[in-house]
């Protein structure tokens, strides 16, 4: 026997066979909140192996249905619409505002130091997420705090990836520019954390902006296939620009995150999803690219050929700074990082030096792209295309 089941609204089929044991098998034209269909495929066969495990699958599948057009508002005035993991959430009143209170308690015996909210019924791929944050350092005087307060997106029910913009309030004014300029940034949990991209790709995914604590601050997430852009209180201009997001996750919940020692408020929420923009994981690496990279030294071009063998990846660069340069680096689900030594010019009588470059970014079919740099010499963007 079996059972179709469609998903109002969305288009998406659910088919479930019995078997005369009393098992089911269950599948669905669907993607996984990760583009994994693989994986996800294994869950839900797993959750219809008896009849009654239908029920649970038709639920599961209700929730990752395609984003549709309408926005979604969340007012935050209780916590009616939160799923909290490793948090407390209260509703108060918070400078003239009705708003959701976000605690996390010390747990430095499990190394738990964020906590994450995670809006219910949130779908989302591409759009814009709006919201108004509040900040309240509580740690004792004397003790350093910048505060940490943000948003995460495409993330997972349980937290486990997610992609995240977070404020600090407390460096906006600090005396030293190096820690003004980590005021807003940008992490991949767990992947990407602060301290990875901040030591390979430095001043890269953070910046300065003028914060204020226990002040009410309009963010926005604009979120387009893989860049996202944050602005703070109606700025026509981002304060952070990622180009290249770096978690494998295309779509998945919105969720609200703070950390210890602090009281973080939201309120206001609202997601507006646009039209996905077409880009898919797991693209290849081998073949023969042509490459440019936009640098603070100026232009760079060169030929690229690369060969895949299952996350390793060799090949070689010809081109400025070099010929026939040995290339190695990694794939993953289609992100690619690799790396190899060219001679770098030093003055125009033809003096070079040895330097690495790294070329980190993703593969969309014939077209890749992200971030450069010629460790101590530039840094910058690169893209490519695939040759015939």
């Amino acid at each position: 026997m079996s059972i179709r089941l469609l998903r109002e609204g969305a288009a998406r089929l659910v088919q479930c066979h019995f078997f005369a044991s009393g098992e089911a098998l269950c599948a669905a034209d669907v993607p996984a909140f990760n583009d994994g269909g693989q994986e996800n495929m294994s869950r839900i066969t797993q959750l219809g192996g008896t009849a009654a495990g239908v029920f649970a699958i038709a639920m599961v599948w209700a929730g990752v249905g395609q984003a549709t057009p309408e926005p979604q508002t969340f007012a935050l005035s209780d916590a009616k619409d939160l799923v909290l993991l490793n948090v407390k959430a209260e509703a108060v009143e918070y400078k003239g505002r009705k708003a959701v209170r976000i605690t996390k308690e010390k747990d430095t015996a499990k190394g738990d130091f964020d906590g994450f909210a995670l809006l219910k019924g949130a779908d989302f791929q591409d759009g814009t997420i709006e919201a108004d944050i509040a900040l309240k350092i509580t740690t004792p005087p004397g003790v350093r705090m910048p505060g940490f307060v943000g948003i995460a997106f495409r993330a997972r029910p349980d937290a486990s990836r997610y992609e995240l913009f977070y404020l600090r309030p407390g460096n906006s004014h600090a005396e030293d520019q190096a820690m003004r300029n980590h005021s807003v940034q940008y992490t991949s949990e767990p992947d990407f954390g602060w301290y990875k991209l901040r030591r390979e790709w430095p001043w890269v995914y953070e910046s300065h902006e003028e914060l204020q604590t226990e002040t009410w601050t309009k963010v926005k997430i604009d979120v387009k296939g893989r860049s996202a852009r944050l602005y703070i209180n109606g700025s026509e201009q981002p304060s952070l620009a990622v180009d290249g997001l770096k978690g494998e996750d295309l779509r998945g919940g919105v969720a609200l995150w703070a950390y210890q020692g602090e009281e973080a408020y939201f309120s206001n929420l609202r997601i507006t999803n646009s039209t996905p923009v077409p880009v898919k994981n797991g693209s290849d690496a081998s073949g023969n690219w042509q490459v440019k990279c936009s640098s603070d030294a100026g232009p760079i071009e060169g030929d690229v050929q690369l060969k895949r063998d299952g996350n390793k990846v060799t090949g070689s660069w010809s081109g400025e700074m070099g010929k026939d340069r040995s290339i190695t680096g990694t794939w993953r689900n289609g992100y690619v990082e690799l790396s190899f030594n060219v001679d770098w010019p030093l003055d125009d009588k033809g003096a070079v030096a040895p330097a690495v470059t790294t070329l980190a970014g993703w593969i969309d079919g014939d077209s890749a792209g992200g971030r450069m740099k010629v460790e101590g010499r530039a840094d910058g963007r690169w893209t490519a295309t695939r040759k015939p």
